[in-house]
């Protein structure tokens, strides 16, 4: 097997992407389904296990970074800044193979690929924001219930499955320029419908840049008379979407999360709008804004406590 192309071709029809994982030293979250969930390898911030391998598709996809692929794309983002030949070899000697003195077929026979059904939902009711007391303590726990007034609202959904069972959910609802809604309860974080942006206008001039919607709403917590333009990525895979929408404004404020996603759209926000300015001082010593303003909270509630006895 002479090409890299070759290689390629017979690593992404032959090898195991959840078999490359454990070998990598990564194991499931919980039990193996359908889809496979991993706590995700490419992002020090998740912690809800939200990197999915479906292993009949031979496909991952990092439901934070709204990105996907096969082993090979899977094994470019886990490696960063290394050339293709080098991931090759990477692969190669994880998985010991020996593809440049072993003759296999320069068409092995690739995986079967069955057609998955991925399951089905549907929006039965958008109700008014502060209907559901689930979802109104949910909210009030991160910090964030009155900032979200106005802004949020209610979904109760479904899901269903192949065999055509039902399970109802309800959550908080956050919608997206494309009529998306991210969602999130206690228990789940996702998306209904396609990922896009956020952009709510305000000021035509300033502008406020956020990861995510929770921390948007903890930075209006405390700056609640703010007349700013605000901009939400709801995914840091759609920052080019959001770099297009901020060519606009001539102020611009930056908060990205303190790891290493987060510095590394910094540092491409900043290539590209270089008078934008980092803001994430605001929540020093936190992961993001949101993580600051719970324990902020939680400070108070202690010392309320305190001072009650």
């Amino acid at each position: 097997m002479n090409t890299l192309t070759e290689k390629a071709k017979h690593i992404k029809a032959t090898v195991s992407l959840t078999d490359f994982l454990n070998r990598l030293g990564f194991q499931p979250h919980g039990r193996p389904a359908k889809e496979t969930m991993y706590i995700s390898m490419l992002r020090e911030s998740d912690t809800n296990a939200s990197f999915s391998v479906n292993e009949k598709l031979g496909c991952w996809y990092d439901h934070g970074l709204g990105k996907g692929g096969n082993i090979i794309d899977f094994a470019q983002a886990y490696w960063k800044n290394t050339s293709f030949k080098e991931t090759i070899e990477k692969i190669e000697s994880v998985c010991n193979l020996n593809l440049g003195k072993i003759g296999y077929p320069l068409n092995p026979r690739p995986r079967i690929k069955m057609a998955v059904k991925l399951p089905n939902y549907k929006i039965q009711e958008i109700k008014p924001f502060g209907s559901t007391e689930g979802i109104n303590a949910y909210l009030k726990s991160r910090g964030v219930f009155s900032a979200a007034e106005g802004l949020m609202q209610e979904l109760h959904y479904y899901v269903e499955d192949e065999k055509k069972n039902r399970k109802n959910y309800f959550a908080a609802g956050w919608q997206n320029e494309v009529g998306g809604w991210e969602v999130r309860n206690k228990y789940f974080k996702g998306c209904l419908g396609k990922k896009g942006i956020t952009l709510l206008p305000g000021d035509n001039r300033q502008l406020a840049v956020f990861e995510g919607f929770f921390n948007y709403l903890s930075w209006r917590t405390e700056n609640p008379t703010s007349g700013k333009s605000i901009l939400v990525l709801n995914s840091l895979a759609l920052i080019d979407q959001g770099l297009e929408k901020a060519k606009q404004y001539s102020d611009i404020d930056v908060y990205m999360d303190h790891d290493p996603a987060g510095h590394t759209a910094l540092k491409q926000w900043l290539n590209a709008l270089p008078y934008s300015r980092d803001k994430s001082s605001a929540y020093n010593n936190f992961n993001d804004y949101n993580d600051k303003l719970k324990a902020d909270l939680k400070a108070e509630r202690k010392l309320s406590l305190q001072n009650y006895r």
